[in-house]
């Protein structure tokens, strides 16, 4: 009885022994799974997309997962940062940033530079500004600050005047001399409209992404020293979390700036 007694109590202990060992390898492999950190980042196409997949080995590298999500507007990756469900962003610039800020009432904030898209007029019936007659057409951005930005430009060529305002609308038109008609639409509309407009003014990126090279195929290129240039958002409070910092390290590398030289031939450059 004592003897049967014993052989229960030590089965019994064995097999608690390997529950508990069982258990602690769980938890061991439980603990190895949540030191995987997925970054997840929203970007609109090119050259946001291709820039982040030059990243991606960079932050292997460093124990990280960039999870890309792609967008094709400028509304939804900042709601998106903002609720919560990203971890940061890259398609815009500060401007933009700080107009989408005061009129969301979202707490976005940026982390750092990476590149400059030059904006580039773009027609299919003209070669030159000066070729515009009375009564033409140009399309541009219909959110505030690209509005704005591409409207500097046609004061920059003298075609038109502005009241002294941060962010020109149509509505602040002063001088039109030749009467030309501002079409105002979403930015990723502009590259297809280009057959029923005499000229659209068109972000580098909507540009590329329609297989528009703004060194060849744009008849005016905004400066390079435009202040626009695109940066990495994440919601305020996050800048310091160390997976934040890695991404910022990583995408301001020297392997980055040699990627954006290679790959874009100038038509954009980096801002770091």
């Amino acid at each position: 009885m004592i003897k049967n007694i014993l052989k229960l109590t030590v089965a019994g202990a064995l097999a608690l022994g390997l529950t508990a060992c069982n258990d602690s390898k769980e938890k061991k492999e439980v603990k190895v799974e949540a030191k995987a950190t997925v970054i997840k980042i929203g970007a609109t196409p090119v050259p946001h997309v291709e820039i982040l997949e030059a990243v991606k080995p960079l932050l292997k590298a460093k124990g990280y997962d960039l999870e890309i999500i792609e967008f094709t507007d400028y509304v939804t990756p900042n709601i998106a940062v903002n609720e919560g469900e990203l971890d940061a962003n890259f398609f815009q610039h500060l401007p933009y940033l700080e107009e989408f800020n005061k009129n969301k009432n979202t707490q976005l904030i940026k982390t750092v530079n990476v590149h400059l898209e030059p904006m580039g007029v773009y027609s299919k019936k003209i070669k030159s500004l000066s070729e515009l007659k009375d009564g033409d057409t140009i399309a541009v951005p219909n959110d505030p600050t690209n509005e704005s930005r591409a409207l500097d430009i046609l004061i920059k060529e003298g075609l038109l005047t502005f009241k002294d305002v941060n962010f020109k609308t149509i509505v602040d038109i002063v001088e039109n001399p030749k009467n030309l008609k501002i079409k105002e639409l979403d930015a990723p509309q502009l590259p297809r409209v280009l057959d029923e407009v005499d000229a659209a003014i068109i972000n580098t990126n909507y540009a590329l992404s329609a297989n528009l090279n703004p060194l060849k195929d744009a008849i005016i290129i905004e400066s390079k020293d435009s202040p626009y240039a695109n940066i990495v958002v994440v919601k305020k409070g996050n800048e310091n979390k160390d997976s934040i910092k890695a991404l910022n390290e990583a995408i301001n590398s020297e392997e980055i700036r040699t990627f954006i030289k290679e790959k874009y031939q100038g038509s954009i450059v980096e801002a770091f």
